[in-house]
C-alpha cells in the first residue's frame, strides 16, 4: 500500500476524497492530508513522492511559498501533481500559466473530483515510466514512443495532454513556457478529435450551441446517446527522437475540409468561443500537419538544446564547468574521485572508442557509478553539444548528503530503480 500525499485543509474536499477512496476497493492507498508548511515540505523532501494532489484554491495554505520552495530545490521537483481548483475563484488556463515550472499533469475542478480523480491517478500510474523516468537510459531519449486510446470524455482530455507535455519537459527537451503552450495546444487538438471527429459536430453547430449557452460537455453527452458515436475513439500517440518529437491525434470520424476550417480560424477573433487552441498551435508550432482526409493531425515539436536544469540548492556553491562541443569530460581508466551534476548539454559515452550511450539532463549525474564504487572510469565521455556541469568532489558530495539527507534518499531510489530495470532486462533475455 502506497501513501498518497494530499495538500489540502478544506474539510469538504478531504471528506469527498476520503469517501471516494473508501468506496473504491481497487485503490489501496494511505491518504495523508497535509496543511502545515513544515509538514508539507518535510513530506516532499523525505518521502520523495512520485505523485501528489494539491488544492490550488485552498485559502488556508500559503501556496506561493510552497511552490517557491519546491522551485528553489530542483531535487524534490521530480514528482507529478494532480491539481484541484475552484472554478468559481480560479481559471484553469491561468493556473497552468502560473505554475508552468512544476509538473502539473492535470487540473480538476472541485466538481470533477468524484468522476475523474481516481481515473486520473490510475492513468498516471499506468504510465509511470514515461512520466517520471529520469534514469540512465538512452532508450528514453531516443526512440521513445507511446499511445493512448481515449473515449469521448472532454473532461479527461487535459490529463492526457498534460502527460504528453510533461514527457518532454521532464527530459529537459523544452522549456516551461513551451510546455504550457504544448499542453494547451494538445488539449484543443484532442478536443477537436472528439467534437468534430467522433461526434461529427460541425463548426457552425458548435458556434450556435456555445452562443446559446450550451456547454461542449453537454453537447458531447447528447451526441453520445447514439451507440455508434459513443463507440468511437480518439487515438493520441507520440514519438520522441533526438532532435524532435511528434504528437499525432487521430479520430474515427469522416474528416473535414482542413483548409476551410483554418481560413475561418484566421478571420475570427482571438476571443472567439472556440478555435483558439488550433490558432495557437499553428502559431507556436510551425510543423502542424493535417492529413488529406482531415481526421489526423501531427504536431512536431523541435527540441531546445539550450534548456538548462537549475542546480539543486545543495549544489549552488560548487564549481561550474562550461563545456564546449567536442570536449572530453571523462577519460576511460581515470580515477573516480568526483562526479558531475548535469545542468545542460548532451554527451556521448564511449567504451573502446565505440559509442555505447548518451547522457543529458534527464540522467541527472555523470560518472556516479564508478564514483560510488570507488572504481576507475569504465568509459570516456565526450560533449556532443555545449553545456554546463557542476563538479562534485567526494568530500563535497558527502557534506551535501549530510546537510540535505533527502538527496541521499533520492539517489538511493534512482539506483534501486536502475537495478530493478537491469534485473528485468536480464530476466527477459533468459
Amino acid at each position: 500500500m502506497s501513501t498518497l500525499g494530499i495538500i489540502n485543509s478544506d474539510p469538504q474536499i478531504q471528506k469527498s476524497i476520503e469517501s471516494l477512496f473508501t468506496q473504491n476497493s481497487d485503490n489501496k492507498r494511505d491518504l495523508l492530508f497535509l496543511a502545515k508548511e513544515n509538514e508539507i515540505m518535510e513530506f516532499l523532501k523525505y518521502a520523495l513522492p512520485e505523485l501528489i494532489i494539491f488544492n490550488f484554491s485552498d485559502p488556508e495554505i500559503n501556496i506561493n511559498e510552497i511552490i517557491s520552495q519546491i522551485q528553489d530545490d530542483k531535487w524534490i521537483l521530480n514528482f507529478g501533481i494532480i491539481g484541484l481548483f475552484n472554478s468559481n475563484t480560479d481559471k484553469e488556463e491561468e493556473l497552468l500559466k502560473k505554475y508552468k515550472a512544476i509538473n502539473v499533469l492535470v487540473l480538476l475542478d472541485y466538481n470533477l473530483i468524484r468522476s475523474h480523480l481516481v481515473k486520473s491517478i490510475e492513468c498516471i500510474e499506468q504510465n509511470y515510466q514515461i512520466i517520471f523516468q529520469r534514469e540512465f537510459s538512452k532508450t528514453f531519449l531516443e526512440g521513445a514512443s507511446g499511445s493512448f486510446t481515449m473515449d469521448n470524455d472532454l473532461q479527461a482530455v487535459p490529463l492526457y495532454a498534460g502527460i504528453g507535455a510533461t514527457i518532454l519537459a521532464q527530459r529537459g527537451l523544452i522549456n516551461p513556457d513551451r510546455k504550457m503552450h504544448l499542453q494547451l495546444a494538445l488539449i484543443e487538438l484532442i478536443v477537436n478529435g472528439i467534437e468534430h471527429g467522433s461526434c461529427n459536430i460541425s463548426y457552425e453547430e458548435k458556434t450556435k450551441a456555445l452562443e446559446s449557452g450550451i456547454s461542449a460537455v453537454d453537447m458531447i453527452a447528447q451526441k453520445c446517446k447514439d451507440p455508434a458515436i459513443n463507440a468511437k475513439r480518439v487515438f493520441f500517440s507520440w514519438d520522441i527522437k533526438t532532435d524532435k518529437s511528434t504528437f499525432i491525434i487521430r479520430d474515427q470520424g469522416n474528416g473535414f475540409d482542413v483548409n476551410e476550417y483554418l481560413n475561418k480560424m484566421r478571420t475570427q477573433s482571438d476571443y472567439s468561443l472556440h478555435g483558439r487552441g488550433i490558432k495557437m498551435a499553428a502559431r507556436l508550432f510551425k510543423n502542424l500537419k493535417f492529413n488529406a482526409k482531415g481526421n489526423q493531425v501531427a504536431l512536431i515539436v523541435e527540441h531546445d538544446p539550450s534548456v538548462e536544469y537549475e542546480v539543486p540548492i545543495g549544489f549552488t556553491k560548487e564549481q561550474v564547468i562550461i563545456v564546449k562541443k567536442g570536449d572530453v569530460i571523462i577519460n576511460e581508466g581515470d580515477p573516480s574521485d568526483f562526479l558531475y551534476y548535469i545542468s545542460s548539454g548532451t554527451y556521448e559515452v564511449l567504451h573502446n572508442d565505440k559509442c555505447v550511450g548518451t547522457l543529458s539532463t534527464q540522467d541527472i549525474f555523470m560518472g556516479e557509478m564508478s564514483f560510488l564504487l570507488d572504481q576507475r572510469r569504465s568509459a570516456t565521455i565526450k560533449a556532443i553539444t555545449s553545456g554546463k556541469l557542476v563538479l562534485l568532489t567526494q568530500k563535497t558530495f558527502i557534506n551535501i548528503i549530510r546537510e540535505y539527507p533527502h538527496y541521499g534518499v533520492f539517489l538511493s531510489k534512482l539506483l534501486a530503480k536502475r537495478l530493478v530495470r537491469s534485473n528485468i532486462q536480464v530476466a527477459n533475455r533468459q
